[in-house]
């Protein structure tokens, strides 16, 4: 019997050690201001359609 690939859990447990080990590793962490995207050259917007065709 084969074992089925399990997906892994991302909790707030697990993101709070990624950070913590990102931060330990030298990274830094930028505010980005409330309503802002943070991207440098935004695309322009997208619409999706939801209709049935």
């Amino acid at each position: 019997m084969s074992k089925k690939n399990e997906k892994p859990t991302l909790t707030s447990a697990t993101i709070e050690e990624q950070t913590a080990e990102f931060l330990k590793a030298g990274g830094t962490v930028e505010q980005v201001g409330k309503g802002k995207s943070g991207q440098a050259f935004p695309t322009g917007s997208r619409q999706i359609s939801l209709k049935k065709q």
